[in-house]
């Protein structure tokens, strides 16, 4: 297997870290535009591998001809958000970029499976889809695992532990529209609803969605990147290993929850195809409503990439 990470800054520094050290694949290609910096983090993680035991080899690479042949991309590149900024902020420069990459990706690797990473996430992978002109299901988004496991730390802190035993859902698109689901969301299989009380829930809510933005007040000058990163791999693994695992993504709907046309958070299977189906939820008529709401928010961004001319209609 051979996966490429695109981008070298700290959450695709991160990801190559964990697909190596896990032996995701045999071959890590870690590609940025900054000369030097893959190289150097590539050379750095492969001098770990006598200390952690792990045989994966990383390339750092600022050629896109190194990543032909790749089974898998995780795209990560891209302006990070700043303080004050939302994730719509970063539509025209990330999109350009999002462009770019795609065009390397359709050349040198067109079987390729693709997570996107990049912000606004749900915007981006629908216009890395329409870019590569794959099947939609090839290409998904990183969104809903990170949501879900903010939201699930949220509530064992609350809860007093069992972050292990959380297992949360998390719809809709990656920023403040975003739909957590309590009633889908469990402590070893029991209810946060039977747990917790609705007021500490609709707190939890809260703070799940804004969650990125509590990060990046913190920093001040970055962002989160070791849960994203660890989402994006966990992504990697279900689908090269073909596990079937049901994990809440931007995937591409065509009637599912009564939308089409757009990727939205929605709870997916993920294997060797990338989305092998999409799981539709009995969700209440409030829930539906804010889903329908969230995918609104981004169909705004997709005419502000068409008015950009980023996004070919």
């Amino acid at each position: 297997m051979k996966v490429t990470v695109v981008g070298a800054g700290f959450v695709g520094m991160t990801c190559a870290q964990r697909l190596a050290e896990q032996e995701v694949a045999e071959e890590i290609i870690l590609i940025d535009v900054l000369e030097g910096r893959p190289q150097g983090i590539a050379l750095d993680l492969n001098q770990a591998a006598a200390v952690e035991g792990y045989q994966a080899l990383v390339t750092g690479t600022n050629d896109p001809k190194d990543t032909y042949g790749s089974d898998l991309f995780i795209m990560t590149a891209g302006m990070p958000r700043k303080p004050g900024m939302d994730r719509s902020d970063l539509l025209e420069v990330n999109g350009k970029i999002v462009n770019a990459v795609a065009a390397y990706i359709k050349e040198g690797s067109p079987e390729a499976r693709v997570i996107v990473v990049s912000n606004p996430l749900d915007t981006m992978v629908y216009l890395m889809a329409a870019s590569l002109g794959f099947e939609k299901n090839r290409v998904v988004g990183m969104a809903g695992v990170l949501d879900s496991s903010r939201m699930a730390f949220f509530i064992a802190e609350k809860n007093g532990g069992g972050i292990k035993d959380t297992r949360c859902m998390v719809l809709g698109g990656h920023g403040d529209s975003m739909v957590p689901v309590p009633q889908f969301s469990t402590v070893d299989g029991v209810s946060v609803t039977a747990l917790l009380s609705e007021a500490d829930i609709e707190a939890i809510n809260t703070r799940t969605q804004h969650g990125g933005a509590e990060i990046v007040n913190l920093l001040k000058t970055g962002s989160a990147f070791y849960a994203p990163s660890a989402s994006a791999v966990a992504m990697a693994k279900a689908i090269l290993r073909n596990e079937y695992r049901l994990l809440p993504c931007a995937a591409y709907l065509d009637g599912q929850y009564g939308l089409s046309g757009i990727y939205l958070g929605v709870p997916c299977v993920l294997g060797k195809n990338g989305v092998e189906r999409v799981v539709e939820l009995d969700l209440d008529d409030a829930g539906l409503a804010k889903l329908h709401a969230s995918a609104e928010a981004i169909r705004a961004d997709l005419a502000a990439l068409g008015e950009m001319e980023l996004l070919q209609a």
